[in-house]
């Protein structure tokens, strides 16, 4: 997590930028302790993809409301106060799980919309705290030490629960992981009281950032890029899990694929903090994307652990390729669009909408095939189709490339 080799950087920015990191990494820990073995918990109940993926729906579309509904929070509350509000509401899913157990499932929609709003408050507050305390110099290498955290996480966070719940009778273990996530989320916002307050000031006006779309192509292209984005992880981020433990029934697999992946991430993420820089980020997200496109061939026609870790591996070194420099370049336009400074919040908020709105349309597809195909063809027919969601963002980032290199 250094800065070092930023020049000029001063004590202040090191300090905010090092506490929203370690912020960053207990908020991951957390999440990728218990997150993926939630829909493993509602699907053992059940047996149902339908009732995780109904789960997931609420939670994409709680988050969205968040943003639509609470984004002028953002400009009149201070934005370590909202993400506070975030953690909590996490904080509070996890130990509402904790007391409905093995009727958990029976109230999956309940659930999905609980952490849905815990996601949208962080979020929001996390993505505009990025926006303010890092500057285009710095943003390279906190997006890189931020996936460095992310992927330590994913090392140490399923492969911990794995080993718990495998050892643990009956559904224990998946209580003890639960309340460990609940802790961490509790240090989380004693961390953030450490935090600089940030001044709010300004009016909120989200209708005139939406007509920045009509102006400005870059942030047209921009938004349509995140939602494809979330076109693809909408579905991707809660069913291959799922389908690993489908396929192997063994909660240690799951915990081990996710190590794997986590630990290539991580070898990815150090590899692209020290030659990504603006001028050649386009290279590496297109080469990201073909890999991580190009994977999903191995994931469907997988059916033994051996294959799912090495679609992990292929992943985790593809998408730290594609995501870094990608959430680089959105900063970046956010910053050169027209009143940047009065509306950066708001501008934040539009693609955060973009984002879930794609991830809303894509489990709402899933849902809607599953009624008239077998479960289990529909699934590798979904993932093939909505794979190709950063295919569509690669090419909004070469069209906005062209347009950068014009002026």
């Amino acid at each position: 997590m250094s800065f070092k080799r930023i020049p000029d950087i001063s004590d202040h920015e090191k300090k905010n930028l090092t506490l929203l990191l370690t912020i960053g990494l207990l908020y991951t820990l957390g999440i990728y302790l218990s997150s993926i073995f939630v829909n493993i918990f509602l699907w053992k109940q059940t047996s149902s993809i339908q009732v995780v993926a109904l789960y997931n729906l609420f939670v994409v579309t709680s988050q969205m409301f968040v943003y639509f509904i609470f984004g002028s929070w953002a400009k009149r509350v201070d934005r370590v106060v909202i993400l506070r509000i975030g953690i909590l509401f996490i904080s509070i899913f996890f130990m509402t799980v904790l007391l409905l157990g093995d009727y958990a499932s029976n109230y999956n929609m309940m659930l999905g919309a609980i952490l849905g709003i815990g996601y949208g408050f962080f979020w929001l507050a996390f993505n505009v705290l990025t926006f303010e305390v890092t500057e285009p110099y710095s943003r390279d290498l906190f997006n890189s030490n931020l996936g460095k955290l992310q992927s330590f996480s994913g090392m140490v966070g399923p492969l911990s629960a794995g080993l718990i719940i495998r050892y643990a009778e009956n559904s224990g273990g998946y209580l003890i992981i639960f309340f460990i996530s609940f802790m961490l989320f509790i240090a989380a916002i004693v961390t953030s009281f450490f935090m600089e307050r940030r001044k709010v000031n300004g009016k909120y006006a989200i209708f005139k950032a939406s007509k920045e779309i009509r102006i400005e192509k870059k942030w047209r292209l921009l938004l349509v890029g995140h939602f494809s984005q979330g076109l693809r992880e909408g579905v991707f981020l809660f069913l291959v899990g799922l389908l690993v433990y489908i396929g192997t029934e063994n909660e240690l697999v799951v915990g081990t694929y996710n190590f794997i992946y986590a630990l290539t991430s991580l070898v990815a993420y150090q590899y692209v903090s020290k030659i990504v820089h603006p001028d050649n980020r386009f290279y590496f997200i297109f080469a990201g994307t073909v890999g991580l496109y190009g994977s999903i061939f191995i994931l469907i026609q997988a059916n033994s652990s051996i294959e799912f870790f090495i679609y992990a591996a292929i992943i985790g070194l593809t998408f730290p390729l594609f995501f870094a420099p990608y959430m680089s370049i959105s900063y970046d336009v956010i910053g050169k669009l027209n009143y940047a400074r009065e509306l950066r919040i708001e501008y934040v908020i539009l693609r955060e909408i973009f984002l879930n709105f794609g991830r809303v349309m894509s489990i709402g597809f899933f849902l809607i095939g599953v009624l008239y195909l077998p479960i289990m063809q529909w699934v590798n027919i979904t993932l093939i189709i909505l794979g190709s969601g950063y295919l569509f963002t690669a090419i909004c980032i070469y069209l906005i490339r062209r347009r950068l290199s014009r002026n």
